[in-house]
């Protein structure tokens, strides 16, 4: 079974949990995803209270919230298929304060076709922030589907563009 170390960080009144492996960052949750979560999600590992060990990774998110940081440096344990990772590869390109859609996502990746397909991939990133799903739009410009929330999407992108 596979240990995996979680901790979490508060800023602006928001948890946030972490969890990571001995590869890098597993997953960033962010309101309503606790220790019950992970539990839930992450059955099939063992889930281990290590605040030390999420030090380095806490330390950038609190510099990328208060807007010293906006590329994150730690390496991350990307749990997915290939398509997955591809798309989530994708995401990691999208500039700070800029966002894309889900059709632009699907051109850069050679799969113009696949729009559903890569937005279920983005639906399935479990390190949310750090890759930045929360940077794609609809084509019609409108915020679509978020994991932590559509009022989370909206206060990230709001936070980057006052940068």
């Amino acid at each position: 079974m596979k240990n995996l170390y979680y901790d979490t960080l508060t800023f602006d009144k928001i948890t946030y949990t972490l969890l990571c492996s001995d590869k890098g960052l597993y997953f960033l949750g962010g309101e309503n995803e606790g220790i019950e979560y992970l539990k839930k999600y992450f059955y099939y590992c063992n889930i281990i209270y290590d605040k030390n060990k999420l030090e380095k990774y806490k330390k950038q998110l609190e510099n990328y919230f208060i807007g010293r940081e906006y590329n994150f440096n730690f390496p991350l344990d990307l749990n997915g298929t290939k398509f997955q990772k591809i798309v989530w590869n994708e995401l990691l390109k999208i500039p700070y304060g800029q966002t894309t859609t889900y059709k632009n996502i699907a051109i850069a990746i050679n799969k113009p076709t696949s729009i559903r397909a890569v937005a279920n991939a983005i639906g399935k990133n479990s390190i949310s922030i750090v890759i930045p799903c929360h940077r794609v739009l609809g084509s019609d410009g409108r915020l679509r589907g978020y994991r932590g929330g559509l009022e989370m999407k909206k206060r990230l992108l709001n936070m980057e563009q006052c940068k």
